[in-house]
């Protein structure tokens, strides 16, 4: 129940309208959406302030297609993760406001949240991370975000990340996406006041073991101020992003 029915609902009781017994069986009422194949989750933006999110793969265009018409009856953007552009066909000819983001291989449902003042910088190491990076950036611009993207200033080449030091320093959190050995989020971190969230990828050759490496070194950075999350999840690093810019 969203805030607003809440207050009603309180209200009409307050009046005699409605009676206690019969409040109590509303709130009650568990906020889930059995369609047979999900279990909908529709409190999740009570609880946790955004709206479930549709993980894409391993999914059918069909299952994704009915879990999006639940959710729609909550009025917030939907996003669809890791969604490929065969199932996104299927799901725009169901739902024509779905809007598709090849780079990120998100889709979202929906206007976005209204934007922050205050930003969240995304910053790559390498072009290749560039589709890790989009996944957060269209994540924190669906959640109400402002996003600043940097990308390709790893440290083979330091000099590109002094010349947009001043924009990365002027967000709220960072997000610092890196491959090969992901020593980028350790030179941010030595170099920002703000909270940074790294993000190993897979991006990189035999030893770098689909992210394994990166992600060590990440856990293991001597700069403080760094929270890690797993290889590739560019949804999970702007998610938090997107709580800390809120706060």
């Amino acid at each position: 129940m969203e805030q607003t029915e809440m207050q009603a609902l309180l209200q009409q009781v307050a009046s005699g309208q409605v009676t206690p017994t019969a409040a109590g069986a509303q709130l009650s009422q568990s906020p889930i959406a059995d369609i047979g194949y999900a279990q909908v989750d529709l409190g999740r933006q009570q609880r946790n302030g955004f709206p479930e999110v549709i993980y894409g793969a391993g999914k059918t265009a069909a299952q994704i297609i009915g879990i999006a018409q639940t959710l729609q009856q909550q009025n917030q953007p939907i996003l669809i993760t890791r969604l490929s552009v065969e199932k996104f066909n299927a799901v725009q000819a169901a739902l024509p406001a779905a809007t598709y983001y090849p780079e990120a291989r998100c889709a979202v449902i929906g206007t976005a949240l209204p934007a922050s003042d205050s930003y969240i910088a995304v910053v790559t190491a390498g072009t290749s991370d560039i589709p890790v990076a989009e996944e957060a950036a269209v994540t924190a611009e669906t959640y109400g975000n402002r996003v600043e993207r940097i990308y390709d200033v790893g440290v083979a080449g330091i000099q590109r990340l002094f010349n947009r030091l001043d924009v990365i320093r002027g967000a709220k959190v960072v997000i610092v996406i890196a491959g090969m050995e992901g020593a980028l989020a350790s030179v941010v971190g030595g170099l920002i006041d703000k909270p940074l969230i790294a993000v190993p990828t897979s991006i990189g050759y035999g030893t770098n073991f689909q992210g394994l490496t990166a992600l060590l070194t990440m856990l293991n950075s001597c700069a403080s101020g760094i929270t890690v999350v797993n290889v590739d999840n560019g949804f999970g690093a702007a998610y938090s992003a997107s709580m800390i810019n809120h706060l």
